[in-house]
């Protein structure tokens, strides 16, 4: 959503400096139209990208990151959500129940730490094994595993290669659980200190008209 409003924002600015600029040159410096519309432009391109600008470091900022972070994360996260569609999309090719709730199960654990740094771009330094070596492994064994299973004809090599697939596939999805609990540990630190300082305050003595209740 604030990436929508944001694009919303950029393109009122510079459609409103493409007017003006616009107006300002065919009037107050009479050039031709054609000049007149080409600086209209160039101006309204420079402020579209001017704004973009302003926008991302601000929001850099706020999230405790420097535009060339930013900019990282950003990257990474492209990359990222091209692999979990990836993952997705083998996890459909497996038609087996028991296999299809695990998963369910893991997707929406990778989703949710997708999500959880899309929103908060700083917690990506708190899951880089995820990004860099992780889900790297979880796309590719699912792929596999996605293959194989389809294979109408099955060898008994073929068959423990699926079973260690799977097996490794349920680990890993074991480790994207604490991938996730370590990206939220700070918050869960931060949620106990705030319930023991509420506490303390409950337990302490209220005074009412100098007596101790």
């Amino acid at each position: 959503m604030k990436a929508f409003f944001d694009f919303v924002l950029r393109q009122a600015a510079a459609f409103t400096a493409t007017g003006v600029i616009w107006l300002i040159s065919f009037f107050a410096f009479t050039q031709v139209i054609l000049l007149s519309t080409t600086y209209a432009i160039v101006g309204g391109v420079v402020t579209y990208y001017s704004v973009k600008h302003i926008q991302i470091s601000r929001y850099a900022k706020r999230q405790g990151l420097t535009r060339k972070e930013y900019k990282f994360i950003s990257e990474n996260l492209k990359e990222a959500k091209a692999k979990v569609i990836r993952l997705q999309r083998a996890f459909l090719q497996v038609r087996h129940f028991g296999n299809a709730k695990e998963n369910f199960e893991i997707l929406r654990t990778v989703k949710r730490i997708y999500a959880n740094t899309q929103r908060e771009p700083w917690r990506f330094f708190k899951a880089e094994a995820f990004y860099y070596k992780h889900l790297d492994s979880l796309v590719e064994i699912a792929e596999k595993y996605a293959y194989l299973s389809k294979q109408q004809v099955k060898s008994r090599e073929m068959s423990e290669t699926m079973r260690d697939s799977r097996h490794t596939i349920i680990v890993l999805g074991q480790t994207v659980n604490k991938d996730l609990r370590e990206m939220l540990n700070d918050d869960v630190d931060t949620l106990h200190f705030e319930l023991d300082v509420a506490k303390k305050a409950l337990q302490k003595p209220k005074k009412t008209n100098g007596r101790v209740i």
